[in-house]
């Protein structure tokens, strides 16, 4: 029996069917991968995601490995995934920050996806079969968050100075908090050696990779110095730290506010947390300054907000100036500015 080769329009046409398809020419030739269970999967998932990454989706691998630690990861289709985002945003603890669920929801697609990613970079899942490719977001709610009243502002930090286990230490969390309006990674990622007391400044690594120079008083920077010193924290190791020289977690952050909501009624009411403060923050730069100031002033990427902030962007500069402002005490970066001209 004689063959005839296929002409090259045939291949062509063959290979756009195939790409088509997400099928590549070697998987045809190859044998496939053998596709693990969730309970094989997600161990492999953890050990690649950084220390923020993972506090966000750990929660959602867990329960995949909870509820189908046998099932092969070619198993679940796109339905089942939406049912269980579904059932995540449903069953969400509510209160009146929250927005009906939205962000437990969204961690759990982020995390399926993530999962995902790693099936098809091992050749577990072909693109085409992949559920989580077409797993949309739940549409994110307004937030209810808003920017705290000086006067109440001024309870938080005197309730927070004079209650708990460890007042000095909430007091240093909010004022950090508060002068740099940083995240709550931001805060448990500094190291002493990430500050700069020469030019009061403290390097931020946070979410996405966005690591930055963020200015602080003098005040807060001699208080953190002292904090370092007194709590014996190593210099290339975190710098927040309990008395016993241990250092604080995540955890610390719902104390203080589980401890604020329980004096202060209004705190537990509106759902408030450390976020608020950020919030708080940046729309008094915003409403003082301008928004590429605050925008700076929150280290947001400029990439996301639009062709305009390339020319506009603020620089450090004028983010200390806020600064100085805000705290009515004068920064080596911004030598201009006067406390009695507030």
């Amino acid at each position: 029996m004689t063959t005839t080769a296929p002409s090259a329009e045939a291949v062509a046409a063959a290979r756009v069917l195939l790409s088509q398809m997400g099928i590549a020419p070697a998987d045809l030739v190859t044998e496939a991968a053998p596709v693990p269970t969730f309970a094989e999967a997600v161990p492999l998932v953890r050990a690649r995601l950084s220390e923020g990454t993972l506090r966000t989706y750990n929660t959602a691998l867990t329960r995949l490995v909870t509820e189908w630690p046998d099932r092969r990861l070619d198993e679940p289709s796109k339905a089942e995934f939406e049912e269980r985002a579904r059932t995540i945003q449903a069953g969400a603890r509510v209160n009146r920050a929250s927005r009906g669920g939205t962000s437990a929801a969204e961690h759990f697609v982020s995390a399926v996806r993530c999962l995902y990613r790693l099936a098809e970079d091992n050749g577990w899942i072909r693109p085409a079969d992949n559920p989580a490719r077409h797993l949309k977001m739940p549409a994110r709610r307004p937030s209810k968050r808003y920017a705290i009243p000086s006067g109440q502002l001024t309870e938080i930090c005197q309730v927070a100075a004079v209650t708990g286990n460890d007042p000095e230490l909430d007091s240093l969390l909010l004022r950090l908090h508060i002068e740099t309006a940083c995240r709550r990674g931001g805060a448990l990622a500094l190291r002493p050696h990430d500050l700069d007391p020469d030019q009061c400044l403290i390097y931020l690594r946070e979410k996405d990779g966005i690591d930055r120079w963020q200015p602080v008083s003098p005040t807060l920077m001699r208080h953190l110095l002292d904090h370092a010193r007194q709590r014996r924290s190593p210099r290339n190791e975190q710098l927040l730290r309990y008395r016993n020289g241990r250092p604080i977690t995540a955890r610390r952050f719902d104390y203080i506010w589980n401890r604020l909501g329980a004096e202060l009624p209004w705190v537990a009411a509106h759902g408030m947390t450390v976020h608020w403060l950020r919030h708080t923050t940046l729309t008094w730069v915003e409403r003082t300054f301008s928004y590429a100031v605050a925008s700076a002033y929150a280290g947001h990427a400029t990439k996301s907000r639009g062709t305009t902030s390339t020319y506009v962007k603020a620089d450090l500069h004028e983010v200390a100036a806020a600064l100085a402002v805000l705290t009515g005490e004068p920064h080596p970066l911004a030598p201009d500015y006067q406390p009695s001209a507030r």
